[in-house]
C-alpha cells in the first residue's frame, strides 16, 4: 500500500501573524485553503484530518485544534480530526498517523496540517514555553535559554568523544541562510547578514548559551503547512495516471522511534557506541529499509532538523553522509552544497526558512515532495528523485524520517 502527496501549501514564514492582528482560525484558513486549492482536491474529499501542533495553549491559550479545520471551512464539519503534540516532530507524528488511516483503509483521503504561532510573548518567555519540551523541573535548570543550552551539551558530547571545531557550526548556519535567500517562504530571506555574522566576533554573532552562538539557532517562527495525503485506491478511483494534471510524489519508505525524555540518559546509554544517539541512526535505517535503499548515497537531497547547527551537524553522520563523528568532513568537502554530493536543506531548513515548531515536520514532507515533482522553484536540485527528511523532537526524544520518491523512481 502506497502512500501518494497529492499537494500542499506554506504560509510566508516571515510573517508575524500576532502583530497583523491575525490569529489560529487566520492561519489555519489559509493553510487549509492553500493545501486543498494545491492539491486539487475539494473539502468533501477529504476523509479524515490530523492536526500537528506543539504550543497552542501556551502561546496563545488556544487548544482543541483538531476542530479548527471545520471551524474555519464549514464543508469540512464532521469530518474526523485530531491533534498531535511531540515538540518539534508533531508535524511529523501527524503525518505517520494519517498513512496508518490510509494504509488500514479506513480512509483513502488526508488533510494533514502543521501549525504553531510563536511571536504571540516577548523572546525571553516564548523560550521558557518551549522549554516544556524537556524533562521539566530534571534537566537544565541552569538554562537561561533552554534549547541553546541542551545543544551547547550535545556539542560538548561530539567535542569528547570526536573533536569538534565549532567554525563547522557556524560555516552549517552559513549555508542555511544562504540557501534561505532563494526561498520566497523563508523566514530569513531578506536578512541582512555580513560574514562577522559567522564568526566567533562576539558583537556580530554573540554567545546565547555555552558554545552556542546567534546565528546558530533557529527562529521563532509563525507559520504552517499542509499536504494531501493519498491511497493507491483513491489515485485508482479519481486521478487515473492518463488524466492526471501532474504527477504524486511518494512516500516510500519511514522511521519513527521514541527515546526517553533526557539529553543526558541518551548520551549516557550510548557510552562506546558508534552513534552518540543510536535511535536517531535507527530511525533514518528503518525509513532506508522501508524504501529499499541501501543508504544515502541513493538520495538526491536532505531536508533535516536543524533547530541548531548542532543538530544539522549531529545529523550528517547518523545519515551516513559521513563515518560517525567526521560531519566536519561533508563541511569542508562542500557535500552539502545544491550542487553538491548530498544536498541538505536547500529550503534553508530551519535556520534560514523559519521553524514554527508544530508545522515544521510537515513543512520537510512538503518540500521534499517539491524537490522530487520538479516544483521547487529558486531553490531546486537540478534531476533531483529522490528525497529524505529528518524531524526531531526534544534532544531526538522523538525522532521522525521519511523518504520521497518521484512517480518515475518507483522501483529505480
Amino acid at each position: 500500500m502506497n502512500t501518494w502527496v497529492l499537494g500542499g501549501h506554506q504560509t510566508d514564514f516571515a510573517r508575524n501573524w500576532a502583530r497583523a492582528g491575525l490569529e489560529f482560525s487566520d492561519l489555519v484558513r489559509e493553510v487549509v485553503d492553500g493545501t486543498l486549492a494545491d492539491a486539487g482536491v475539494e473539502p468533501e474529499d477529504i476523509g479524515v484530518i490530523h492536526v500537528g501542533n506543539a504550543f497552542g495553549q501556551l502561546f496563545t491559550g488556544q487548544g482543541q485544534l483538531g476542530g479548527m479545520p471545520a471551524t474555519v471551512e464549514d464543508r469540512l464539519w464532521g469530518v474526523p480530526a485530531s491533534r498531535h503534540e511531540a515538540a518539534c516532530a508533531s508535524g511529523g507524528i501527524a503525518v505517520l498517523s494519517a498513512m496508518a488511516d490510509l494504509e488500514s483503509g479506513r480512509y483513502d483521503c488526508a488533510l494533514v496540517i502543521g501549525v504553531e504561532l510563536e511571536k504571540t510573548v516577548p523572546g525571553d518567555e516564548a523560550a521558557r514555553h518551549l522549554g516544556a519540551a524537556a524533562w521539566t523541573g530534571h534537566e537544565g535548570q541552569d538554562a537561561t535559554f533552554m534549547w541553546p543550552y541542551m545543544f551547547s551539551a550535545l556539542a560538548d558530547e561530539y567535542a569528547a568523544r570526536y573533536g569538534l571545531d565549532d567554525a563547522h557550526l557556524r560555516a552549517i548556519a552559513e549555508l542555511n541562510y544562504r540557501n534561505g535567500r532563494a526561498n520566497p517562504q523563508a523566514q530569513t530571506r531578506d536578512w541582512k547578514l555580513t560574514e562577522a555574522s559567522f564568526t566567533a566576533d562576539d558583537h556580530a554573532n554573540p554567545v546565547i548559551e555555552g558554545r552556542v552562538r546567534r546565528q546558530e539557532c533557529s527562529q521563532m517562527t509563525d507559520g504552517g503547512a499542509g499536504v494531501v495525503l493519498v491511497s493507491d485506491r483513491w489515485l485508482a478511483d479519481r486521478a487515473p495516471a492518463g488524466r492526471r494534471a501532474r504527477k504524486p510524489a511518494r512516500i516510500a519508505g519511514w522511521g519513527h522511534r521514541t527515546a526517553g525524555l533526557p539529553l543526558r540518559q541518551k548520551t549516557d546509554r550510548s557510552a562506546g557506541e558508534p552513534y552518540v544517539l543510536p535511535h536517531v541512526r535507527q530511525t533514518v535505517l528503518d525509513a532506508f529499509g522501508r524504501a529499499g535503499i541501501d543508504g544515502i548515497d541513493q538520495v538526491d537531497g536532505l531536508e533535516t532538523h536543524d533547530c541548531f547547527a548542532m543538530s544539522e551537524y549531529m545529523a550528517i553522520d547518523h545519515c551516513g553522509i559521513t563515518a560517525p563523528g567526521l560531519s566536519w568532513q561533508a563541511v569542508e568537502n562542500g557535500d552539502l552544497e545544491i550542487g553538491g554530493r548530498i544536498p541538505v536543506n536547500p529550503s534553508g531548513g530551519l535556520i534560514g526558512g523559519g521553524h514554527p515548531v508544530g508545522a515544521t515536520g510537515v513543512r520537510m514532507l512538503l518540500d521534499a515532495s517539491l524537490q522530487v515533482t520538479g516544483r521547487a522553484g529558486g531553490y531546486q536540485v537540478e534531476g533531483a528523485r529522490r528525497f529524505a527528511t529528518l524531524n526531531i523532537g526534544g534532544s531526538t526524544t522523538t525522532t521522525v524520517g521519511f523518504v520521497v520518491e518521484g512517480e518515475e523512481t518507483h522501483g529505480r
